[in-house]
């Protein structure tokens, strides 16, 4: 069965990956970029190739989502998979279904600073990053060839959250990107708890130490720098990779955030980011203005 690790782009997921894979994967607790392999990403053309040989439809790739989960599940193990995608339905073709998922975790991060991350990975400009938050339709795919056979379907940073939270098949387990960042080992541990109503996992106090150190964002970013890092992409604008790892706690929209795209984000995010208490005061805020 599928325990889902979903989260809107640049929301936290590799880090959250880094942790699990580090203290399921390893003996010791020492995280290794190879590590993040036991939590692949879903979908993928590799899932559904041999399913159809049509990638340039995205509801002909969306009818075998359900077919690759079942494939994977033959094994009747735990498999945790990473996705960005929305918990959609495309044509009738839901994204998965109460035979193939036995849980998810959501990460959600506050968008203000989901979107200078978004800006650094794909080379957007804050204005262009905006209209991918807010879009909708929003969809990730190989634009260059057509080719949807990776395709996610994200559409707006609010509703990204909705389709997971709101998700009836299975438990779903919410955790804030900024509770890792503020508490890492607190918040880790909760979600070790949750694991365990579906595996033999245990709190090893020493290895999750390890754990902790060994993904540290100064780490990872060092190892990146050092060895470098497959998930990260090539820039368009020169020949050398963006980094993967950039801020770090120095994404702060406090500090990095214009405010009028500060208060667009607000205005239209406003009902999701009081309920995860990213504004408290929205209101009088917008009253005083």
């Amino acid at each position: 069965m599928i325990i889902w690790i979903a989260s809107y782009p640049k929301s936290g997921n590799t880090w959250f990956r880094a942790l699990l894979s580090a203290y399921l994967y390893s003996e010791d607790g020492v995280f290794k970029f190879e590590l993040l392999k036991n939590i692949s990403q879903f979908p993928t053309r590799q899932d559904v190739q041999e399913f159809t040989n049509n990638f340039k439809s995205p509801v002909e790739t969306s009818k075998y989502w359900i077919a690759a989960q079942k494939k994977l599940n033959l094994d009747k193990k735990i498999h945790f998979l990473k996705t960005h995608s929305s918990m959609c339905t495309l044509e009738g073709n839901s994204f998965t279904d109460k035979a193939n998922t036995i849980a998810s975790i959501y990460i959600v991060r506050d968008p203000r600073n989901v979107i200078t991350s978004i800006a650094n990975h794909y080379e957007f400009s804050i204005n262009e990053a905006f209209e991918f938050l807010t879009n909708k339709r929003k969809i990730i795919f190989d634009p260059e060839y057509q080719d949807y056979g990776d395709i996610q379907f994200l559409g707006d940073w609010a509703n990204h959250y909705k389709s997971w939270k709101n998700l009836t098949i299975a438990l779903v387990k919410i955790v804030k990107y900024e509770d890792l960042v503020n508490n890492t080992k607190k918040t880790f541990i909760d979600l070790l708890d949750f694991l365990k109503k579906f595996t033999s996992v245990n709190v090893d106090e020493k290895k999750l130490n390890t754990v902790i150190r060994t993904t540290d964002f100064n780490t990872l970013k060092l190892k990146e720098e050092q060895f470098g890092f497959e998930e990260s992409i090539m820039s368009k604008k020169s020949d050398k990779k963006i980094k993967f790892f950039n801020l770090g706690k120095d994404n702060n929209w406090k500090k990095l955030l214009d405010s009028k795209i500060e208060k667009k984000i607000t205005e239209s995010f406003r009902l999701t980011m009081k309920e995860l208490n990213y504004i408290t005061n929205w209101l009088k805020k917008l009253n005083q203005n």
